[in-house]
């Protein structure tokens, strides 16, 4: 069975405590028949390899439409979010409490400037 983005129905987050939480109070949390779930809480603990980890993981199930990720944990692991260049999961970067959002960084921002040869 290939699978369609119409399939695709879910949104993945990798975040800061804050963020997630402020997104699951807003209804984004799942967790699937095989108890994987579709957020990963980052904390000053959680080693890079398992945010690297997640990432794989989320862009390569098929029923998650969009990855947000926080900014400040994407520049973790940003040689992982720069060869990402799939159209599902469109994978954001998205600002948190602590850390603005900074366009210099975005892997999609800079890829959008190189189309139109602004970069």
């Amino acid at each position: 069975m290939t699978t369609s983005f119409k399939d695709r129905n879910l949104l993945a987050v990798i975040g800061d405590e804050d963020s997630i939480t402020g997104l699951l109070l807003a209804g984004i949390g799942h967790i699937n028949e095989h108890q994987k779930k579709n957020f990963l809480v980052v904390d000053a603990k959680t080693q890079v390899s398992a945010i690297e980890a997640a990432f794989n993981e989320f862009t390569q199930r098929k029923d998650i439409a969009i990855l947000l990720i926080n900014q400040h944990i994407a520049e973790k692991i940003r040689l992982t979010v720069d060869k990402y260049q799939q159209a599902f999961p469109a994978v954001l970067e998205i600002p948190s409490k602590d850390h603005p959002y900074d366009p210099s960084k975005d892997s999609v921002l800079k890829r959008v400037q190189k189309l139109f040869g602004d970069a």
